[in-house]
């Protein structure tokens, strides 16, 4: 834009062979989704490219994990999106590369051939993964939570673990069968260790003859002073002792040493368990790196006011992938951030192909945060607003209803909840395996194990473990 007149500079000089500018978006979450709405009615094609081709309500994955929610209830198409936006074309690709220069991103779709796509605009909106801090061998045992396919190894690792706890003939296996160890005090932790907690001692609770679902232990790790570092201090006390009075054993200041299939090792301590969960922290895509900018330590690209990458380069990089500092604050990386961003950097790029005066430089406005622990207690903090308990869990259940992509979403989840409030049970128990040709074969055919008991034609029942006695 020329700062003078405030008039766009208009398009940069064109690298694609459309008539109309092209504005290709990488990434098909908050981010990107929102900045091909804004280009709705602009007189560009829009290509949004996404490795997966749906868009996940990342706020809700949790419940996915925890088998509260269905995978579909919390994510949506995003081919549909082109029902109604006809200036749009979604492709299902990795991007591989970013040409600047020649203005051309790279792209694959599992083993196909690559192939190059052409654009005018570039809005890079990949997202984050989680980061183990340099120690990615933690990731083998400590899965992280960023995807769907994430949600549904960490649901079947948890609900597994009860059924092999259940035929567990030593005590000792049992209680680290029934450990569940959560890596990182942030809102997803504190969310996911709540909602383990009520899963064990209300869903489960009368589902297994020879464990105690109720007798779970589970660990919450935090290396930090405190849990919820980005809420008011006296909101994350309220969580603490909601997550004790849940049954959740909270540890400050105490830093997972190292990972395996033993356990977490804390302070020189092993802390046996069979599933650890990484809620820890996140790093910006590789892609970040790949289009001129500085990036920061955890390898987001940093941004002007106008969040491109330079003056006029017509390359914007936005939501995860973006560092961005308002009088000196970072912009959180939270998904109102995401959203306001995307739909900045559409009005931005209308207003240059319109050659019309482009918007103020990008302000965000904080709407609040929330975090919810556990069935009626959650956390609102708003600016000159703090609220903790039950109507902040009310207004946090309407909000995220309410922000799902579909219709249909909201319906289905709102039935569901209301289903869980009311007794408990969750919609989404379900055990997933590995494709059936990776799976180890039928052994059955190999006869009795050591110390088992055969009570029909090809059945065995271990009767190691006795039943337990739960109190009245």
């Amino acid at each position: 834009m020329d700062q003078t007149s405030g008039r766009s500079t208009g398009p940069p000089a064109r690298a694609s062979n459309n008539v109309r500018p092209r504005v290709v978006i990488v990434g098909g979450g908050f981010a990107g989704v929102a900045t091909a709405k804004r280009l709705r009615r602009a007189n560009v094609d829009v290509v949004l490219i996404d490795k997966r081709n749906h868009q996940i309500f990342q706020p809700l994955l949790y419940q996915v994990a925890t088998a509260v929610l269905a995978p579909s209830d919390i994510a949506a198409p995003l081919r549909q999106l082109t029902e109604v936006q006809p200036n749009l074309t979604v492709q299902m690709a990795e991007v591989i590369g970013i040409d600047v220069e020649s203005r051309t991103i790279r792209a694959q779709l599992s083993d196909a051939a690559a192939f190059d796509v052409p654009f005018d605009f570039l809005v890079l909106a990949p997202g984050a993964t989680p980061t183990y801090f340099g120690h990615d061998g933690f990731a083998e045992n400590a899965p992280g939570l960023k995807t769907l396919s994430d949600a549904e190894v960490i649901r079947s690792k948890i609900l597994k673990a009860y059924e092999l706890a259940e035929v567990a003939p030593d005590s000792a296996d049992r209680r680290r069968l029934t450990t569940f160890v959560i890596v990182g005090g942030g809102p997803t932790g504190v969310e996911l260790a709540a909602t383990i907690a009520q899963l064990a001692r209300v869903t489960l609770r009368r589902d297994f003859r020879r464990i105690d679902p109720g007798q779970t232990q589970i660990v919450l790790l935090e290396g930090g002073k405190r849990i919820l570092p980005s809420f008011d201090e006296d909101l994350a006390s309220a969580a603490r002792r909601q997550l004790n009075r849940l049954g959740v054993m909270v540890r400050t200041g105490a830093v997972a040493e190292a990972i395996d299939d033993r356990g977490v090792i804390v302070a020189g301590q092993l802390l046996p368990t069979a599933t650890v969960i990484w809620a820890a922290g996140v790093a910006a895509s590789r892609l970040s790196a790949q289009v001129g900018a500085q990036t920061d330590r955890a390898g987001r690209a940093l941004v002007g006011l106008n969040l491109e990458t330079s003056p006029g380069s017509g390359v914007f990089v936005i939501g995860d992938a973006a560092s961005v500092l308002e009088n000196g604050k970072a912009v959180p990386g939270v998904a109102q951030g995401a959203l306001q961003q995307g739909d900045y950097v559409g009005k931005v790029i209308a207003a240059r192909v319109a050659e019309g005066s482009e918007p103020a430089p990008f302000h965000y406005r904080d709407k609040g945060s929330m975090a919810v622990v556990g069935k009626d207690f959650a956390l609102l903090e708003a600016p000159g607003v703090r609220m903790r308990g039950r109507l902040a869990w009310l207004v946090w259940a309407f909000i995220h209803i309410g922000f799902l992509p579909q219709l249909q979403n909201r319906l289905r989840v709102g039935v569901q909840w209301l289903w869980s409030y009311y007794t408990g049970q969750r919609g989404s128990r379900l055990i997933t395996e590995g494709p059936s040709n990776l799976r180890r074969p039928d052994r059955l055919a190999e006869g009795p194990a050591p110390g088992s008991t055969t009570v029909g034609p090809g059945t065995r029942v271990e009767l190691a473990a006795q039943p337990v006695e739960r109190a009245p």
